[in-house]
């Protein structure tokens, strides 16, 4: 469990966020959007500990982050990031077992959960390919099966932070990477996850975070977040609201 009290951030002169306060719970899936320039990769990077706050504090399992030290907290706390690179020839293999380097589980062990993880992320196939060989949308999929292997198999303690991991993929990959999302939260980990697509986030998320210039415009369920007021108020779109004729979540429809 990741939680957020009294959220501030400076980047520079500027504050970025303000008083944010949330708590990401085991066997959820948080979903954060916002327009440009809101404040969610911020978000991100003080959930994490990239960036330190200026005000506030960010407790994961009930202590302060910044006492965990670096491998305890991967342990626990796995990040995958808006880009990721690499510069060398690895095998995909490779690179999704750094996942593994915090644990001492063993080779055979490990070896199952990076095909365990592949699998998940869709990118099975790509387990003898070089890493520098491999499209974006491709190297995306290994990324988020580095993370998945990381604090597998997401069981309750486990926070897994994605700063939009579907931006590079087709629309058939955005759905098999957030069903993978949704199922690693549906193990127990608790997710936090940075969207553009409305009607992405409604389908696979149970809360929403809508930030607007650095602070919380609304936290609540799909429902409660994806209205045409809040959506024009932040986004500056006039949409519809409707009911998804199967699944029964809001469809956003601009108008």
């Amino acid at each position: 469990m990741l939680e957020v009290e009294g959220l501030h951030l400076r980047r520079g002169s500027a504050e970025v966020l303000h008083d944010i306060h949330l708590c990401l719970r085991p066997g959820t899936v948080l979903g954060v959007l916002g327009p440009n320039g809101a404040g969610k990769s911020s978000l991100l990077g003080a959930l994490c500990g990239e960036l330190t706050p200026s005000q506030g504090e960010v407790r994961l399992l009930g202590r302060a982050l910044a006492k965990w030290s670096g491998q305890q907290r991967a342990r626990h706390l796995a990040v995958l990031p808006q880009v990721s690179s690499l510069g060398f020839a690895f095998r995909v293999e490779e690179v999704v077992g750094m996942g593994r380097l915090p644990h001492a589980s063993g080779q055979q062990r490990d070896g199952e959960i990076i095909e365990t993880a592949l699998r998940a992320a869709d990118a099975w196939h790509l387990v003898e390919r070089s890493y520098l060989a491999l499209s974006g949308g491709e190297r995306q999929r290994v990324h988020l099966a580095r993370v998945l292997a990381q604090l597998w198999p997401g069981e309750s303690g486990a926070t897994l932070l994605l700063d939009e991991p579907t931006s590079m993929l087709d629309p058939l990959h955005q759905h098999t990477t957030l069903q993978a999302v949704r199922s690693f939260a549906d193990r127990g980990a608790a997710v936090l996850v940075i969207l553009h697509d409305l009607n992405l986030a409604a389908r696979y998320c149970d809360q929403l975070l809508l930030l607007e210039q650095g602070r919380c415009h609304a936290l609540d369920t799909p429902r409660q977040v994806l209205t045409p007021q809040a959506l024009k108020a932040v986004f500056g779109i006039d949409v519809l609201v409707q009911d998804h004729p199967e699944r029964g979540h809001p469809l956003i429809i601009t108008r």
